[in-house]
């Protein structure tokens, strides 16, 4: 099967905006934005986690 580059890089850019969402939110705004930021970072911190322990 070949792969296209969207279909390398769908989930690396996926995972870049999460992060920049969960970094601005963090750092611009207050009540809402605290949960935005966690949940956007600890979802990118999740997906890390499990590839790497999936790969040992």
């Amino acid at each position: 099967m070949r792969l296209t580059l969207w279909h390398v890089f769908r989930q690396p850019l996926l995972l870049a905006v999460l992060t920049l969402v969960g970094l601005l939110s963090a750092l611009l705004g207050e009540g809402v934005w605290d949960w935005v930021s966690w949940l956007s970072l600890g979802w990118v911190c999740a997906v890390g986690g499990f590839h790497s322990l999936r790969n040992q």
